[in-house]
This record gives structure tokens, C-alpha cells and sequence, in this order.
């Protein structure tokens, strides 16, 4: 290593250590021309992750980004700061396994959505509302009954038993109460 204060290229390692975080070794140098020390670091080179968007628009993963996205969602919901932290954390971990260093914004919010669900499925409506963005009642009562089919779906396979189909949605009829038609109407005279 180039010493930094004559430029020699030769030096020996008197004390490496490695750091706090642990993702880093510090190492005290001592260059053999003009004996004055100074100190590196080595660090594991990482190709970072990077998120291609919907529009085609490329950004770096941010893990920051994940997690305001994830504490609104769970605001006012029973979720602890710590398992947010968690579930960033795995989700992170998982997309590092991968081969692949470019993911589709879809894949990290299937991902992240699949975590969530398990975790708190208010949150995860809230999640999945913002992130496949709804457009209207409809497409969020589409949400919510997959979400429900899928909870009925975990119970009867726990209970060990058969799962039905899920019931569709019935349009909501004209007559809102059996007989409104008899009703009589009533007419005013005109005077």
C-alpha cells in the first residue's frame, strides 16, 4: 500500500483489528521508508442492488426507503419497532442470496407483502393499497377477499379439513327490503 505521506509503496502491518459493525478490518501500518503510520481499512467489495422500476428507471435499493414504506404501514397497528427491523433485515438478506443483482420493484413488493401478510394483514392491506395502488372500492375489496379466502383456506387445512370455494360477491339488488314493492305510494292531490 502507498504510503500517504512519502509515497513509498512498501509498508508492514504492525496491529489489524477488525471493526465494530464486523463488516471491516482496520489495519495500522508503518511505512519502511520514513516509519510514519497510518491506517486502512479492507472492506468486502459488494455489487449493490438495484431496483428496476415500472417506468424502467433504475435506482440503488434502499434499505431506508423499505422502512418509512413499512412504519406507515404499520403505524398505530401492534408491530414493534424491532420486528420492522427484522423483516427489513430478512427481506434484505433474501434479495443479497440471489444471483441476480437487478430485482423487478414487483418481486421486492411481492416479497415484501408475503412478510407482512404474516405479520399484521391490516398492515399488509395498507401495504399492498399503496403499493399495487388501488384505484377504487373494488380493487381493495378484491384484496380483502383474497386475504380472507386465504385465512379461511390456512384454518381448514389446520382443522384438517376440506376447503371451499369462495362464495362471489353478490351484486346488491334494486329492492333493498322483500316486499318494498307492495309499498304503497302515496299521491298528493293537486289543489
Amino acid at each position: 500500500m502507498r504510503c500517504p505521506f512519502c509515497g513509498h509503496i512498501e509498508d508492514k502491518v504492525v496491529d489489524s483489528r477488525e471493526s465494530r459493525e464486523g463488516d471491516s478490518i482496520r489495519r495500522r501500518r508503518e511505512c519502511l521508508s520514513c516509519a510514519r503510520r497510518f491506517t486502512s481499512y479492507e472492506r468486502v467489495e459488494e455489487v449493490p442492488l438495484v431496483i428496476l422500476k415500472k417506468d424502467g428507471r433504475r435506482e440503488p435499493f434502499d434499505r431506508q426507503k423499505l422502512m418509512k414504506g413499512l412504519l406507515l404501514a404499520c403505524q398505530k397497528r401492534p408491530v414493534s419497532l424491532a420486528r420492522i427491523e427484522e423483516l427489513v433485515a430478512d427481506v434484505q438478506a433474501r434479495l443479497m442470496e440471489r444471483p441476480d443483482r437487478e430485482i423487478r420493484s414487483r418481486e421486492l413488493g411481492e416479497l415484501v407483502m408475503d412478510e407482512l401478510k404474516a405479520l399484521d394483514q391490516v398492515a399488509y392491506v395498507r401495504f399492498a393499497s399503496v403499493y399495487r395502488d388501488f384505484k377504487d372500492l373494488p380493487d381493495f375489496v378484491k384484496a380483502l377477499e383474497g386475504l380472507m379466502h386465504k385465512e379461511a383456506h390456512k384454518e381448514a387445512v389446520e382443522r384438517g379439513g376440506a376447503v371451499a370455494a369462495p362464495e362471489p360477491a353478490k351484486p346488491i339488488s334494486p329492492a333493498l327490503f322483500p316486499g318494498e314493492a307492495e309499498v304503497p305510494v302515496l299521491r298528493t292531490r293537486k289543489k
